[in-house]
């Protein structure tokens, strides 16, 4: 048994009473990182120096008597988008192949003032841009339970690196989906909260109204954990929510009897994979045996939500990556004959096939002529899908089904159709555009391979969302399933 195998709890039990020191942890995840990553992919850069330095120094702290923070010498890997100060941070982009940030984005700085240690930068999507991690500009990730198949994306990385027992925790970002789909498709669980509950100072921005900061965990109570951390309001975000935090953990009871749930019929529709279906509604059997009630409601304009999606968000990564000239940031063209020359080359040599492809997108939906047309549209659209949940919200305390239609699909089996691949997230783009908190947990397995259960919280109740999850957790015992790679 892995010393990540256990809960979080009793590695700090274990690190108190001087059976385990934080060194031995750090040289645990290096050393498990060097066996498998080569077949994995999940790390970009490696903080070993300094993780081994930051060890040093809490075990010392821990002999002199000091207080344990909240992730006391826990080792994470951080999504490659997520700005470390020192640490290179590329977004899985050539483009910035080169950049050293200056300083720590806000969850960065929480997560040290919890005392964990940074292991490492994650693999990812160019810019997160994607739904099966194939999409980087220096490796693919593959999946732990069978490296032919996507961990998925755009966290593919941070779910692989937990799922592989390489770090204790990881930091990914989601937009449409991209913490909860590679969580299902690897069998841990992730968690993408409310918008505006966690900072995005330092988080490279993609489509800046959807995307979100969350953990992922190999349970949920370590979720829990983490969000706590890294939850709260920052001067810095203007979008950041000036919210109480509650305690997520006093929310961790089992007891969910009473509890209503509604179960969209357009999550188990037509797309759905048969094995997928069965698993969600064995799940909500369970929760029936624990008192909770279930029926199913509609949710009428999920269809538009892919393509409404895919509007608003590539319009806004279209404007984000606009920053990215070759002047300000990142690589820059050799030798251009003047300036337009010079943006035109860095962008054409620096962005992947992808991000050129949303960039295209956003700026033809943004453009004189076509902005009422496409983008005025799809944000009235986005109005009636939030609207649906906020309906559904006054009869239902929580909405669950699947988190991705199907299992993990094979490496290049989906790289020739973007819009097969854009499908992947049907049922957590919803989630997205109406901003409301989602957790992804394991609910059994198809065919050898992890399914993902998604429960659905309102606005800024995160603590019944993860009430559920840990509830289910307690029942079932998924999320001890681990893949057989050596």
């Amino acid at each position: 048994m892995s010393v990540f195998d256990l809960r979080l709890a009793e590695l700090h039990n274990r690190l108190q009473n001087k059976q385990l020191s934080v060194a031995e942890l750090v040289e645990h995840s290096i050393k498990r990182i060097s066996d498998t990553d080569d077949k994995i992919g999940a790390f970009l850069a490696l903080n070993e120096e300094g993780a081994r330095k930051e060890a040093q120094s809490l075990d010392a702290q821990l002999a002199a008597g000091g207080e344990r923070g909240l992730l006391f010498g826990v080792p994470a890997g951080i999504k490659d988008n997520i700005v470390t100060e020192g640490l290179r941070t590329t977004c899985g982009s050539k483009f910035l192949g080169n950049h050293d940030p200056i300083y720590d984005a806000a969850v960065v700085t929480k997560l040290r003032a919890a005392q964990s240690v940074t292991i490492g930068k994650l693999n990812m999507d160019e810019f997160a841009m994607g739904g099966s991690n194939e999409n980087s500009a220096y490796h693919p990730v593959r999946n732990p339970w069978d490296l032919e198949r996507v961990p998925g994306g755009s966290s593919g990385g941070s779910a692989a690196a937990v799922a592989a027992g390489q770090v204790y925790f990881t930091l990914g970002s989601d937009t449409g989906g991209s913490i909860r789909q590679p969580a299902a498709y690897c069998g841990v669980v992730g968690f993408k909260p409310t918008y505006g509950l966690v900072s995005r100072f330092g988080l490279v921005a993609f489509a800046s109204s959807l995307d979100q900061i969350g953990p992922i965990t190999k349970n949920v109570e370590d979720s829990a954990y983490v969000l706590q951390a890294i939850a709260g309001h920052d001067g810095r975000d203007t979008t950041s929510a000036n919210v109480e935090i509650p305690d997520y953990l006093s929310a961790l009871t089992g007891d969910v009897k009473g509890l209503r749930i509604g179960v969209p019929k357009e999550y188990l529709g037509q797309g759905i994979d048969p094995q997928v279906k069965e698993r969600v509604l064995e799940a909500l059997k369970v929760f029936e045996a624990m008192g909770a009630v279930w029926e199913e409601v509609s949710l009428p304009h999920t269809e538009y939500a892919v393509a409404t999606y895919y509007l608003l968000a590539s319009s806004e990564a279209s404007s984000n990556l606009a920053r990215f000239d070759g002047v300000r940031y990142g690589v820059r063209a050799d030798n251009p004959a003047n300036l337009i020359d010079l943006y035109r080359r860095s962008r054409s040599e620096g962005f992947g096939p992808e991000v050129k492809r949303r960039i295209m997108l956003g700026t033809y939906a943004l453009s004189s002529g076509y902005y009422d047309a496409y983008y005025k549209k799809a944000q009235q659209v986005r109005t009636l899908i939030k609207q649906d949940f906020d309906q559904a919200f006054e009869k239902f305390d929580l909405i669950i089904g699947p988190t991705a239609p199907t299992p993990a699909f094979k490496l290049g089996e989906q790289v020739g159709d973007p819009l097969t691949m854009y499908l992947n997230d049907i049922c957590t783009i919803p989630v997205s555009l109406a901003g409301v908190p989602a957790i992804s947990i394991p609910c059994g397995t198809a065919d050898g391979l992890p399914v993902g259960l998604q429960i659905i919280g309102k606005p800024f109740d995160e603590s019944t969302v993860l009430k559920a999850a840990h509830a289910f957790e307690s029942q079932t015992g998924f999320h001890d399933l681990r893949p057989a790679l050596s």
